[in-house]
């Protein structure tokens, strides 16, 4: 039985193109450019910044989001960033009386901002605020230390191979691969990643029959 859904963030609960476009605007690199970079890197599973990178070699992430925030162009996170289907699944989840946590690979301040959705979750915390970023082992320990559940009763629910589905199931916990995002559809039909996940969905709201039968 299912307690407690754990959600990642970025294309799962979030739509990541206005992000990516951001910083393509930022950078006056095309759009189109920096979205086939992202998923140039997604196939040889490396991390989706290295994509800037391969435009400006020398490029200071960390120092350039300083600039864009102090500039009044930073991290955006609003109502129109959701997938259609995440408050139906979140509210219904919690209608069934499921822990809802939402906790992924994220700033500090895409926290506060999650946060002032208003979601309907129970918790909502980021790798920068716990000090530890996925796929690290602490990450998922920290997972289960907020899901007031035991590892079997608790479900992960992420659209990355490496960073979700392969070191959740590893910490014990029960996954569902969602096919949403470059990330989503490059691996849903990866033999790998198919046994690994519990579940394979196309929305949350297949989460809440899941739960409910």
């Amino acid at each position: 039985m299912i307690e407690t859904i754990v959600f990642d963030v970025g294309e799962t609960l979030v739509r990541d193109d206005r992000y990516w476009g951001a910083w393509a605007d930022w950078l006056d690199i095309p759009r189109h450019t920096v979205s086939a970079l992202v998923g140039a890197v997604v196939t040889q599973g490396r991390d989706n910044a290295e994509a800037l990178r391969l435009v400006r070699p020398d490029l200071d992430v960390d120092a350039e989001y300083a600039a864009r925030e102090a500039a009044g162009r930073g991290e955006r996170l609003e109502e129109v960033d959701l997938y259609p289907d995440v408050r139906p699944a979140l509210g219904g989840l919690r209608d069934l009386g499921v822990r809802v946590v939402i906790a992924g690979n994220q700033t500090t301040k895409a926290g506060e901002l999650l946060r002032a959705l208003d979601l309907p979750a129970d918790l909502v915390a980021t790798s920068a605020e716990w000090g530890v970023a996925k796929p690290d082992p602490a990450f998922y320990a920290r997972v289960l230390e907020v899901s007031d559940a035991m590892a079997s009763e608790t479900l992960y629910v992420g659209d990355h191979p490496a960073n979700d589905v392969f070191p959740a199931k590893a910490a014990g916990l029960r996954t569902a691969h969602i096919r949403r995002g470059p990330w989503g559809h490059f691996w849903a039909n990866d033999p790998g990643v198919r046994a690994a996940a519990d579940w394979s969905v196309a929305s949350l709201t297949e989460l809440v029959d899941l739960v409910r039968y």
